[in-house]
């Protein structure tokens, strides 16, 4: 992963947001390059990673683990470990949400509910950056977005972006997670996930988020592979937690112990999760949702959807269950 802030650049063109994500990422590569060979280079501010790193996913595909983990992580590595797991409620030491209303607010000079959503989308990349301006290091964002163009604005502003996780989820499993965040049957749940360039709603404390369908959100984030973007599949945080998690340690060029990460993991598992909601509640949790941390299972899908469901699964989602390993010969054969 870079360790300088992106250069800032004009936006000359309405630019394919894969694309500018690309160019945007380069020019951090070249500029670390140049700052270490070059005596031109004027004196930093701030040292080290900078800008934002996104946690990616779509709903209910492993990322509120994923921040989980840092956090316990985080907390190790620096001094600050307590005996104790993280709290699931005060996750906003390390990382946060940028569709708070707050910010976007304070620039609007009215609460986001009684603007435009075209209003919303122009002041986003705004309050990314301001999110990165006042982080001291680099800030890690929770986000559902996809990664398309939103009323001409990209929904991700990487000309502040320093780089990315992403995490993919079978979308068998996501359909029954999914289902109980909606509050919704399954089928509501599988239609929605179709749906191109789906938003969320606007209230008085979030901003909307564009999910777009499963596989428009997978597409954005993954079609063209990058050093700054690290993707795990959910399946494989599960199955092989220790390698998953030590991978993503190294591309945020983070060194822990084998004891180190071990007890990360170990304070962040799903059981820890669901124990806390159990007891003292969780703040993300939709209204419509009976509990956020519902299962955190794999291959729920086998007990739980129909063959007429899988098949409309499979018929959506084919390339790229593909691409990530999903459609194996027992999925196939319900087609």
């Amino acid at each position: 992963m870079s360790e300088t802030k992106t250069k800032t650049r004009k936006r000359k063109r309405e630019a394919d947001p894969v694309e500018e994500a690309a160019e945007a990422l380069a020019a951090q590569a070249q500029a670390a390059e140049a700052a270490g060979e070059g005596e031109e280079e004027a004196p930093r501010e701030k040292t080290g990673p900078t800008g934002i790193l996104w946690i990616a996913s779509y709903p209910k595909s492993g990322n509120t683990w994923t921040r989980h983990f840092l956090h316990n992580l985080l907390k190790i590595l620096e001094g600050e470990d307590d005996g104790t797991p993280q709290n699931i409620n005060a996750m906003n030491e390390y990382t946060i949400w940028d569709i708070s209303a707050f910010p976007y607010e304070k620039i609007l000079g009215k609460p986001p509910k009684d603007v435009d959503r075209a209003e919303i989308a122009r002041v986003r990349p705004q309050v990314q950056a301001q999110i990165a301006e006042r982080t001291d290091g680099l800030a890690m964002v929770k986000t559902h977005h996809a990664l398309v163009m939103d009323r001409g604005v990209s929904a991700i502003n990487f000309e502040v972006t320093s780089g990315a996780i992403y995490i993919v989820r079978n979308p068998l499993d996501v359909a029954i997670s999914f289902a109980n965040h909606l509050g919704s049957t399954i089928d509501r749940a599988i239609e929605e996930m179709g749906i191109r360039n789906l938003e969320t709603g606007v209230s008085e404390q979030s901003v909307y988020e564009i999910y777009g369908s499963w596989s428009q959100h997978v597409e954005s984030w993954t079609r063209k592979p990058h050093r700054a973007i690290y993707v795990m599949r959910y399946e494989d945080m599960l199955e092989h937690t220790h390698a998953v998690f030590r991978g993503l340690c190294t591309h945020l060029l983070l060194n822990p112990t084998d004891e180190q990460l071990a007890l990360a993991i170990e304070r962040s598992s799903f059981d820890e999760m669901k124990r806390q909601e159990e007891a003292e509640g969780y703040r993300e949790k939709p209204d419509s949702a009976p509990m956020f941390f519902r299962s955190g299972k794999s291959g729920e899908w086998r007990e739980t959807l129909t063959p007429e469901q899988i098949r409309t699964i499979i018929v959506a989602h084919n390339e790229q269950m593909r691409r990530f390993g999903y459609l194996t010969p027992e999925v196939m054969s319900y087609m």
